[in-house]
């Protein structure tokens, strides 16, 4: 009989342990659930549980996050993700794998795929394509010197700057609804319990490094991720929900770096549109996958 939840592993990656969950069924082809940016894997529950009697579904928690260790130095380049992505199908032997990721997850998984296309069998991006060409003109135009200071100068702060403390979880929680005005109070509650740890006085804080607020200064040119998008040869579903800030690949130009993926935007949901529009997502995944 399967286990209510899921179970919680373990594997070392660049010395660092990380965290995953497993949700049984080992002998099904394996998913890939990747959580977004200061989310965890927890934040898939939901999805799994639709999809655990059908799939061998892991969900790790990214370095920086969950329950995840913290990068010693406080760095949390791309390629550092990558690898940690890379590690866990290898260590697991998942390939080829199907992956759903969100948000910085899903640009993990891009680059992923491009880099070792034999092994995912079908991609699911939740608006991981990253800034828009718009953005990083807006950031190309910025003096490279300027941006090296500021990221110094964002990396002194954050090194002076103590995790937020929560007096109740309830605190929280409001934070979370904060965050997202779509979510129900009870995903918003799920989402924060696994979301947060009690620290010794009594009072709560988010689980993720501060130092995730710091944007790497640098990243690989534009021109090779989207050498390594052109790379994907599986299946690849591309979702934009139409009220977040993302921008739509479709009509950014970004889509045309593909062969083989498809665009759809989903009305009435924002940046977290599997938990925005969980059934009409949930249908959709199901008939990609």
């Amino acid at each position: 009989m399967a286990s209510t939840g899921p179970t919680s592993n373990s594997f070392i990656s660049q010395r660092l342990k990380l965290h995953y969950v497993d949700w049984g069924n080992r002998g099904a082809p394996p998913l890939l659930l990747v959580h977004g940016g200061r989310d965890h894997c927890r934040n898939w529950d939901w999805v799994a549980e639709k999809l655990r009697d059908r799939y061998h579904i892991i969900a790790p928690d990214l370095r920086g996050h969950g329950d995840s260790a913290w990068s010693p130095d406080g760095n949390y380049p791309m390629d550092a993700f990558v690898y940690d992505l890379a590690q866990l199908i290898h260590q697991l032997d998942l390939g080829p794998v199907a992956i759903v990721a969100h948000s910085m997850g899903g640009n993990i998984a891009l680059r992923y795929t491009g880099l070792y296309p034999e092994n995912v069998s079908t991609l699911v991006a939740i608006e991981g394509l990253g800034a828009s060409p718009k953005m990083m003109a807006e950031r190309a135009a910025t003096p490279f010197a300027e941006r090296f200071r500021k990221w110094i100068d964002d990396k002194r702060q954050a090194a002076g700057r103590a995790p937020r403390r929560y007096a109740t979880l309830d605190d929280a929680l409001a934070r979370m609804m904060g965050e997202n005005a779509y979510l129900t109070a009870e995903q918003a509650r799920h989402l924060t319990i696994h979301g947060i740890s009690r620290n010794e006085d009594g009072s709560w804080s988010w689980k993720f490094d501060n130092y995730l607020n710091v944007w790497p200064a640098f990243d690989v040119p534009h021109e090779d991720v989207a050498s390594l998008w052109s790379a994907i040869t599986c299946p690849t579903l591309l979702l934009y929900g139409a009220d977040s800030w993302a921008s739509n690949p479709e009509k950014d130009g970004r889509l045309a770096h593909f062969n083989n993926a498809k665009v759809i935007e989903f009305e009435n949901a924002g940046h977290w549109l599997h938990h925005d529009q969980f059934d009409r997502f949930m249908s959709t995944l199901d008939n990609f996958l």
